[in-house]
């Protein structure tokens, strides 16, 4: 189970890290920051990527940073529910982004629900780390 978890963060890592870098263009696609700049501003995509070299990070001892982990969950459920809310807000405006950038429309329509499921792989080996470490 811990190499399955640690699996877990090098994906999570990847998401964040490659996801970013392809639907940036490499920090280059102007699009995001101009649909999204409080979350896709050049800095939001920049700590991005550090998130997910913080998840890879800790890969192979998360089991000793549970409360690190806590915070991975966390940061993950606020990116999600920002992303919930933009698409309750603006997500009708996805067809008129898709006509100008359609990688950058894909990643408004979906980049969310990515975040959630990894929100809920940080709470769940938080969860398991804890017990673990309290039941010794």
């Amino acid at each position: 189970m811990n190499s399955d978890f640690s699996k877990g963060f090098w994906l999570a890592g990847a998401y964040n890290v490659f996801g970013m870098l392809v639907f940036s263009k490499f920090l280059t696609n102007p699009v995001l920051a101009a649909v999204d700049p409080n979350v896709f501003s050049w800095l939001g995509q920049v700590a991005i990527i550090l998130w997910g070299l913080a998840y890879w990070s800790v890969a192979k001892s998360y089991r000793h940073v549970p409360l690190l982990v806590i915070v991975f969950a966390i940061e993950k459920l606020v990116y999600s529910l920002t992303w919930l809310a933009w698409l309750l807000a603006k997500g009708s405006t996805i067809p008129a982004i898709a006509a100008e950038s359609p990688l950058s429309a894909m990643f408004f329509a979906v980049y969310g629900a990515g975040d959630f499921a990894f929100f809920l792989f940080f709470a769940w080996a938080a969860w398991v780390s804890t017990v673990r470490k309290s039941s010794k």
